[in-house]
């Protein structure tokens, strides 16, 4: 499908993005880019150590080839997310320089130099190296400080490049998270339907045509994708791009989001992990869309023209009462007014709740031709995830899979810091000790299992702890300890 005019008439409309170049063989182009849009400034090539062997040392060579001043910094983390400390480390680089960032990686890097260049007030460069989000071409950067996920208005990158062959190489489940991020676009067109006959968020007609013209389409590739095909990726990519120009142009996440982001969000917060590391964006989104169409096949089966609106409001919480009950929810998180404060701002009184409801019984019909037309089945959702390898269930990322505990836990067993075995039954911790979830190898038969209990942001105190007790983990949660 040739996108080209349909991303000339975007990038004329954005705000940020003016250049988006794609297709294969491209990285050469950085330097060439790079000078047309940033002049005779030097450029700061930022990357993780796999985004350089990906892309990051040939498009550095590629600039310096061209007799463009750069640096390069390379987070050597095995692991790292969008999170305040990671940025400062931009940040302070930039503090003794007027280089211009260049963003070699996917999401989290892209977010990090974003946030970094909003900072300095200075447009940076993304060159991707994976179909892997939606967030390329968005305002916003999303990043974690204190335990909460914070969406941080800021500027999208003035240049996107991404060389399609470099797409198809990243990790399969890295563009399963993409596909599962552009799908998520199907049900929260949806809940934009809605939410433009209540007249709260109308629909904008460039931007809902930017998302959803090729929707369809890019997704009916799914075999293609699956396979790593460099055009049909390229695609995915061009699809998850135009989604953030939309953002762009509506200044405003809706044309990307809406329920299925809430669970992406939620999980980020509780910090729950899968063999001891932190999922995708995309495959949280893959799970919410999933489970997001399960409701709209519930919805559609409904006949609201006859709902009882009175009855309904009448069974309307109080702001009082929504209060309560968000500070119940969050008091383990690390930010426990959070809830308090958003449910403060969003939260619609019954007489508001009284015309929307009423809105929808008088439109009903209408609405739910609409909702059909734009949604997909659960079975047919789930096929496409599954195709791709995307996420379809909790149990994908949760500590356990086809009821077999994948996790164990070790902690430090004395002040010189050796490890216990995890064969013990019962662990020594130090005072502060720190507790680590690393992979369950099938030879420990007699390992110690776990529990998630809560979420609580603690450290371990002094103390002998037998099989059952509860243990404090630092930076993971409180659980419980079990035998086989």
């Amino acid at each position: 499908m040739d996108y080209r005019k349909q991303l000339d008439e975007a990038l004329a409309m954005a705000n940020d993005t003016k250049v988006f170049e794609f297709g294969n063989d491209v990285l050469g182009l950085a330097p060439k880019l790079f000078r047309e849009n940033f002049g005779d400034k030097p450029a700061l090539v930022v990357a993780d150590k796999n985004t350089w062997r990906a892309a990051g040392k040939v498009v550095t060579d590629f600039i310096k080839d061209a007799g463009i001043k750069c640096d390069t910094y390379i987070f050597e983390e095995d692991e790292f997310h969008a999170e305040f400390e990671f940025v400062d480390r931009v940040d302070k680089i930039l503090d003794a320089s007027d280089a211009i960032p260049v963003a070699v990686g996917s999401g989290v890097l892209n977010d990090l130099c974003k946030l970094a260049a909003f900072h300095h007030e200075r447009p940076y460069m993304v060159v991707a190296t994976a179909a892997s989000v939606d967030g390329f071409a968005s305002s916003g950067a999303v990043v974690t400080k204190e335990g909460a996920k914070i969406n941080i208005e800021t500027h999208a990158p003035k240049v996107i490049l991404a060389d399609n062959k470099v797409l198809a190489a990243a990790p399969k489940e890295m563009t399963a998270a993409g596909y599962g991020d552009l799908a998520a676009k199907v049900t929260s067109g949806a809940e934009w339907m809605i939410a433009d006959m209540f007249g709260t968020e109308p629909i904008i007609p460039v931007a809902w045509n930017l998302v959803n013209d090729s929707l369809n389409s890019i997704l009916a590739e799914n075999e293609r994708i699956a396979a790593g095909d460099p055009e049909a990726v390229g695609d995915l990519f061009v699809g998850l791009t135009l989604t953030g120009l939309a953002m762009q142009i509506a200044h405003t996440s809706r044309p990307a989001s809406c329920s299925e982001h809430l669970y992406s969000h939620y999980l980020d917060m509780t910090e729950y992990r899968y063999k001891g590391k932190f999922q995708s964006h995309g495959f949280q989104c893959a799970m919410g869309t999933v489970i997001m169409s399960a409701c709209f096949d519930e919805f559609l089966k409904m006949d609201l023209s006859k709902l009882d609106v009175d009855a309904c409001v009448a069974a309307w919480p109080t702001l009082e009462q929504e209060q309560k009950r968000a500070l119940d929810l969050f008091k383990d998180f690390p930010v426990p007014q959070l809830g308090y404060t958003e449910i403060t701002k969003k939260y619609n009184d019954a007489e508001t709740v009284r015309k929307q409801l009423q809105t929808v019984k008088d439109n009903w019909p209408d609405l739910k031709e609409r909702i059909q037309n734009q949604v997909y089945t659960y079975d047919k959702m789930v096929a496409l995830m599954k195709s791709v390898g995307a996420p379809v269930g909790p149990e994908s990322i949760s500590f356990r899979k086809d009821g077999q505990w994948k996790e164990f836990v070790t902690v430090n067993a004395d002040a010189s810091g050796a490890e216990a075995s995890p064969a013990r039954k019962d662990v020594r911790i130090k005072k502060n000790g720190r507790v680590s979830i690393i992979r369950f190898e099938e030879n420990y038969a007699d390992a110690v299992r776990i529990d998630v209990l809560e979420h609580r942001k603690t450290t371990a105190p002094d103390g002998i702890y037998k099989s059952g007790s509860t243990v404090g983990i630092s930076e993971i949660g409180v659980y419980r300890e079990r035998r086989n």
